[in-house]
């Protein structure tokens, strides 16, 4: 592809911004920045845009990469570095890459909504579960988008060609998020397939990147930094009754953050002393035995700190406007804020909600728990998922090792 001079890049970016409904104001401080890099090219002498030039020209006017090297970012320092990724991205693969998406409904092309309707309805009827057809749906839509802004108005004209350079504007995310995102487009073509709207088995043609949970070993907390996490919540606020019956739930029960959003009054059998509910991931019953502290914990944040409003859901937000928690939020932020709290780094390990339940497993596996009850104390499917938790314990790894003859015979 030709290269193309500066203000010719920054028209064709500019004309993609107001296709994809980007505000007045925005536009204007984009073009303001533009118009700087543009004078700043002039006087150097350069007619193209480089990854360098727009390195040099956030460093001379706002000195963002020697601050970056003493402290964070600020959000307006941010922006400034996002205006020169725009360029650069756009540059690259003639499309704007989002990673946060403002508008929920972000096609105007009215075939591709009828598509992205008929696929989400394909999913359901597939029996996905919910969180499968959000994030398939999602993904889809994110991928039409990417056809509309390469003039594409069908998805009769897909090629394997548009497929992996939509597949290249993923470079910088993570394994794992690579691996899903190629997972949702095969399903997504095989659905086009199915009803015809391609002729190609691209879903077949679309290598799969295999990131198994059973490469990594999942991140756990020790009981002492567990200790310290619960001891930093303010039990006496409202939030902090809440955030506690949350992490308890997290840690004690295994429950995975979704479900936990997704728990209503109905599910806790107080007679019983049960928990049951069904799970947004693999759509199966689950029983639990409700433990003391967990169910006071519920119990006082129903009585003392739930506002009073009308919502079927437990769990709710303190801030305005109250109600429940979105499917995008999956409360690392709940779990981060205690960590500073507690002066628990936060930059070590992943230490998100699902850590928890991480850790739950590993605490039942060093009691000799046997992997099967585990298993159905996680609401697993199947031992396999199971079984990455066996990395955990490093101490019952060493009592197992081989001779390196032994290794290299059985190679």
């Amino acid at each position: 592809m030709e290269k193309k001079l500066l203000f010719e890049l920054l028209f064709d970016l500019e004309q993609e911004m107001l296709r994809l409904g980007y505000t007045e104001g925005t536009m204007k401080f984009y073009r303001r920045r533009w118009h700087a890099l543009r004078r700043f090219a002039q006087e150097r002498g350069e007619s193209y845009y480089s990854e360098q030039l727009g390195i040099d020209f956030v460093e001379e006017h706002f000195h963002i990469l020697e601050k970056e090297s003493r402290r964070p970012l600020s959000q307006r320092e941010t922006q400034e570095l996002r205006v020169i990724r725009v360029i650069g991205d756009f540059q690259l693969h003639q499309t704007v890459l989002r990673r946060y998406y403002k508008h929920k409904n972000i096609l105007t092309n009215t075939i591709f909504i009828n598509i992205s309707i008929r696929f989400r309805q394909y999913c359901v009827e597939s029996d996905y579960s919910n969180v499968t057809v959000d994030h398939y749906s999602k993904q889809s839509t994110r991928f039409m988008d990417y056809l509309s802004s390469q003039g594409i108005n069908s998805c009769k004209e897909i090629s394997l060609l548009l497929i992996n350079n939509y597949i290249k504007t993923l470079a910088g995310y993570s394994y794992k998020t690579v691996e899903q995102n190629i997972c949702s487009l095969r399903a997504f073509f095989r659905f086009l397939l199915e009803v015809e709207e391609v002729q190609t088995d691209f879903a077949a043609k679309t290598p799969m990147v295999q990131a198994r949970k059973q490469t990594r070993i999942p991140s756990v907390w020790t009981k002492d930094e567990l200790k310290k996490l619960i001891a930093a919540i303010d039990r006496g606020s409202p939030k902090g009754k809440r955030d506690y019956a949350i992490i308890l739930l997290a840690c004690c029960l295994g429950i995975r953050c979704t479900d936990i959003k997704n728990l209503k009054t109905e599910n806790f059998r107080w007679a019983e002393k049960k928990l049951i509910f069904n799970q947004s991931k693999t759509a199966t019953t689950l029983s639990l035995p409700l433990t003391s502290e967990t169910g006071w914990a519920v119990i006082d944040y129903l009585k003392y700190g739930r506002p009073k409003i009308d919502s079927p859901y437990l769990f709710l937000k303190h801030i305005a406007p109250f109600g429940s928690f979105s499917e995008a939020n999956h409360l690392n932020q709940l779990i981060k804020r205690y960590m500073k709290l507690a002066h628990i780094p936060t930059l070590k390990k992943r230490r998100g909600m699902h850590s928890l339940r991480h850790t739950l497993a590993s605490r039942l596996l060093e009691s000799d728990t046997p992997l099967t009850t585990i298993s159905d104390i996680l609401g697993h499917v199947s031992v396999e998922s199971t079984a990455a938790y066996l990395k955990v314990d490093i101490k019952k790894l060493k009592e197992c090792p081989l001779a390196f003859e032994e290794a290299t015979n059985h190679a």
